[in-house]
């Protein structure tokens, strides 16, 4: 399955779609809760692509809008069908923290990505014995559900090298992350190799920002903004305290974005992380 054609990016341009043809035939999502018999929180959740719903229901609301050209019909229809498929997130669903299936199927989906991380480091170039310290670390667990998280945050990894198109990955990352001892020296230096390995790669592009940079354009916490290409709108993904939040309105989309290259423009250029990553490195080997 290629990007940009996954399950998650198709429901929602399933839901666009019903949404378009909702409003163009004057209906509100009152009327459709009526219709269907339904909350009008599942008729906005289908629109946004968070609930699925189910062929006929589809079938009818495409009557009931006056979609009557048989070519227009089975086009949303197939859009429906592609979207019930399960991608290979669905296996590690019992163990997943809410909202996760979500964004590792938008990730999935995704042609590119750019990211802020000012905590931790980015889930996409964490090695597997920082992965386990980042879980050790939080609230209890059981030892097979680590296991499953664990195998599901490397299998997310192999993006940056699918055959049907690696991921584009452009991460900035606040100087802290790279110096907090998360599992420890041994565990952080094996962490700096990684990053040097991992940002050789053609596709993936690393930038620290500096302490000494003081204040810059992203103190609020980390965002990533996910590009899927011509036909579907960048997603915006907020990490908050109170939830995680998708933003997908232009001018939010024009806010992050903004941010972002601001955030790029004041951190030291990507030629230079290779050799950031080692200074911090023999700094970490004489503690």
């Amino acid at each position: 399955m290629s990007p940009a054609s996954g399950p998650t990016v198709r429901r929602r341009q399933l839901g666009a779609e019903l949404r378009r043809l909702r409003e163009k035939a004057g209906k509100k999502i009152e009327d459709v809760a009526a219709h269907l018999e339904c909350s009008q929180s599942k008729v906005s959740r289908v629109e946004t692509g968070q609930a699925p719903i189910k062929a006929r229901d589809v079938r009818d609301l495409l009557g009931w809008y006056g979609v009557d050209d048989a070519a227009q019909v089975e086009a949303v229809m197939q859009i429906h069908k592609d979207a019930q498929q399960q991608g290979w997130w669905a296996q590690f669903d019992d163990v997943l923290p809410s909202g996760m299936s979500t964004y590792a199927g938008l990730e999935s989906d995704a042609v590119s990505l750019r990211s802020f991380e000012p905590f931790v480091m980015h889930g996409l170039l964490q090695t597997e014995p920082y992965i386990r310290a980042l879980m050790d670390s939080g609230n209890p667990m059981d030892q097979t559900d680590i296991e499953q998280l664990v195998k599901f945050r490397l299998r997310r990894q192999q993006m940056l090298e699918r055959p049907s198109g690696p991921l584009e990955l452009w991460v900035v990352l606040e100087e802290t992350v790279l110096r907090r001892p998360v599992g420890g020296k041994e565990v952080m230096l094996q962490q700096l190799d990684h990053l040097i390995e991992v940002a050789a790669l053609p596709n993936v592009t690393i930038q620290i920002m500096p302490l000494a940079k003081g204040a810059h354009a992203a103190m609020v916490g980390a965002f990533t903004l996910m590009d899927f290409g011509q036909m579907t709108p960048t997603v915006i993904y907020v990490e908050s305290a109170a939830g995680n939040i998708y933003l997908e309105k232009e001018r939010d989309v024009r806010r992050f974005t903004q941010s972002f290259d601001l955030l790029r423009a004041a951190a030291p250029d990507p030629q230079q992380t290779t050799a950031l990553l080692k200074g911090i490195a023999r700094e970490m080997q004489k503690t």
